[in-house]
């Protein structure tokens, strides 16, 4: 047996897990029984739900399976801690695999995939008749995919050891937990720490002049299940949620208004994005009501009214649509939790309050994800998940979050990390730009799918990269070529220099990249004057060599 190292100056949860695996390996003996305790005092009830015996410690509680969460238990599994995830929906994933991100990009990708169809395809030469859609397929494929994922974290907790409990966890102690299992059975567990990561639910419009029902208004989660394709259909909310769920249905015929209380479309975006984007997608055939409120409405057997007020002239006018759709954001879910009563504390927003570790106010809990600040997005929360766990072991968790990139997955999609232009001239940032747009790269050119630019914002003194922006059918994966980029303090120079194959889109970044050190290589701008029998025109040309 190998002699016993010193747990000095480790934090009790490590030094437990260390002493457990030392025990371990004193008999092999030892570790049969300890799997036939698990095995004899774990029973398999209704549904699958794990029920226990009735004293039962573990080393971790996380409440919530979502991104968050169940990235939580699993670290915390392989760090050899005895865990238990708690989560109500019944299927792991959270908000993100169950209504949210997952199937909501199975739905784009089948919508993407119908226009291309449609519009490319014919320019390419293949020629398909009586083309169509089915939508209970469509949704189909939705739910497989869907389900496949679910299931699939279940077997990273088995293969981690992270005990799972389907049902919702409340405090009933500073380090207990009452479980009320799906069932209807009820459960107790004790946890040295216990991490937060409850999600978030969807938030109503002010003053609720329209109630979701799920049916005529619905919310995100009854915009990924409609059973037929709307003709009209009215958004509330140019956010996110909002252009992702009109594209899907735009992109398959219905005729979509938007209506959003701010001057511009995602208003949280760089401006020339918004800008950009905001022109595209009227092209494609949204139709946008800016500076306008709801402050009314009616839900008839078919289809709905909506009474929205032009912020400034206070002029009201009436919409009307088969489906109107409440996309106006999300807030911190902590109602069943009863953590407040044990000393957690929450902000105004009803988010729970944390240090720079993760901690609460009580310091063997711990909060993540959209139940505290910041940007409510699945890889923060998973970020957080894993720092939180490193915390709990005295290990140094950290998350850079200037570096947490967001995605809106309309086609073109549109990424961005770090700070807009207009952040930059707000805090007195002297800075370099370079702008690359799309039309100039080859790829792009070939696959006729060209829309977009990459925009690079440096900082002008150190040349270090501030933030990126962009537009173009794979700004979702090339986005992380600019996170690494600004996690690890790169200039754009260093981007540029770095060879990049050729022909892929990804070159877009590197040219970006040479524009805010120096100059593209691929792209020119230039003033072209033009004679006219009237007057002199001042015509912007660009220059595309690919």
């Amino acid at each position: 047996r190998r002699p016993p190292r010193s747990t000095q100056g480790v934090s009790s949860a490590a030094s437990d897990v260390y002493k457990r695996q030392v025990s371990t390996q004193s008999t092999w003996g030892y570790c049969l029984n300890r799997k036939m305790i698990r095995a004899l005092t774990r029973v398999t009830g209704p549904q699958g739900t794990r029920l226990f015996s009735a004293a039962r410690d573990y080393d971790l509680a996380v409440i919530g399976g979502g991104p968050g969460g169940y990235v939580a238990a699993i670290k915390a599994g392989q760090k050899g801690l005895k865990t238990i995830c708690i989560e109500k929906r019944g299927s792991l994933g959270g908000t993100c695999l169950n209504v949210g991100c997952i199937p909501s990009k199975a739905l784009l990708n089948a919508t993407n995939s119908y226009k291309h169809a449609k519009h490319l395809y014919p320019k390419l030469g293949i020629k398909i008749e009586k083309l169509g859609y089915d939508i209970k397929q469509i949704m189909k494929q939705k739910e497989e995919a869907v389900f496949g994922l679910t299931k699939g974290i279940e077997t990273l907790f088995k293969k981690n050891k992270v005990d799972y409990a389907k049902g919702t966890g409340s405090f009933c102690a500073k380090n207990e937990i009452d479980i009320k299992l799906n069932d209807g059975k009820q459960d107790k567990i004790r946890a040295k720490n216990i991490i937060i990561a409850t999600g978030s639910d969807v938030a109503p419009l002010p003053g609720e002049p329209l109630k979701i029902d799920e049916k005529i208004v619905v919310s995100s989660t009854g915009a990924l299940s409609l059973k037929e394709v709307p003709k009209k259909m009215i958004v509330i909310g140019a956010g996110v949620i909002g252009m992702e769920l009109g594209s899907v249905y735009q992109g398959l015929g219905t005729e979509v208004t938007v209506v959003e209380f701010m001057d511009k479309i995602m208003p949280f975006t760089d401006g020339e994005v918004s800008t950009y984007m905001q022109k595209f997608f009227t092209k494609e055939g949204f139709k946008f009501m800016l500076g306008h409120k709801v402050v009314g409405g009616s839900v008839g057997s078919n289809s709905a009214k909506v009474i929205i007020e032009n912020n400034k002239t206070k002029e009201k006018k009436e919409l009307e649509a088969d489906i109107v759709l409440v996309a106006t954001g999300r807030r911190p879910y902590t109602s069943e939790l009863k953590a407040a009563d044990f000393g957690v504390k929450m902000d105004k927003a009803g988010r729970i309050e944390i240090n720079d570790h993760l901690q609460t106010s009580l310091p063997n809990v711990w909060a993540i994800g959209d139940v505290v600040k910041g940007a409510m997005l699945a890889h923060k929360a998973e970020e957080e998940g894993i720092a939180a766990v490193e915390n709990i072991l005295g290990e140094k968790g950290h998350v850079n979050y200037n570096a947490i990139p967001g995605v809106i997955y309309t086609h073109p999609e549109i990424a961005f990390v770090g700070k807009t232009e207009e952040e930059l001239k707000q805090e007195k940032v002297a800075y370099t730009k370079g702008f690359f747009p799309m039309i100039g790269n080859s790829r792009a050119r070939a696959m006729h799918d060209a829309d977009g630019f990459i925009k690079v914002l440096a900082d002008k003194k150190t040349d270090k990269i501030l933030g990126v922006h962009m537009i173009s059918p794979v700004a979702g994966e090339a986005i992380a070529e600019a996170v690494l980029a600004m996690e690890f303090g790169a200039s754009s120079e260093d981007v540029a220099r770095t060879c990049h194959a050729h022909p892929t889109m990804s070159e877009a970044v590197k040219e970006a990249c040479l524009g805010a050190h120096f100059k593209p290589i691929h792209f020119q701008s230039f003033t072209l004057i033009q004679n006219s029998k009237k007057k002199k025109k001042k015509k912007k040309v660009l220059c595309v060599d690919t």
